[in-house]
């Protein structure tokens, strides 16, 4: 069993560390219309492809927040070293979405580990995270999350 201070230990030599890309997961329009009715958000920009074809960005786009909300999906094999029971999302410190996201673009993300401290139910992590759009200049999500990790 690996004590606290090993996982933490093992953490902290792997900042900096890039891992990733993940694999591609594509964004739908059934994917988009779903998140909406989750979170009444029903915005032409993001459900009404007719009209969106003659928006600000030639179609439809993603939710922002929808973006935001791949994450743990996105990093699902791009975790920190070390062998933890559990996983659970604790926040965000920024959220930045410097790219609208074209419906039928696929995504997948990068992870920066950040940093590494002791919390009283485990090991708190802080991650850079980016989430880039397929033949997209910029990414269309970044941020920086916290996990905190069970031993």
């Amino acid at each position: 069993m690996t004590t606290p201070a090993a996982a933490l230990e093992t953490l902290r030599s792997a900042l900096g560390e890039r891992r990733g890309p993940g694999p591609w997961l594509e964004v739908t329009q059934e994917r988009v219309n779903t998140f909406a009715d989750a979170t009444d958000d029903h915005q032409w920009i993001h459900v009404d492809p007719e009209r969106a074809a003659a928006g600000p960005f030639g179609g439809p786009i993603g939710h922002g927040y929808l973006s935001l909300s791949l994450i743990p999906k996105l990093v699902e094999g791009l975790r920190p070293a070390g062998s933890f029971s559990g996983i659970v999302n604790y926040g965000s410190n920024k959220v930045r979405f410097p790219q609208p996201l074209p419906v039928g673009t696929r995504v997948r993300a990068t992870v920066t580990l950040v940093d590494a401290v002791e919390h009283a139910l485990g090991i708190m992590v802080t991650q850079k995270v980016e989430v880039e759009g397929e033949g997209l200049a910029k990414p269309v999500c970044v941020a920086e999350t916290l996990a905190l990790l069970f031993l």
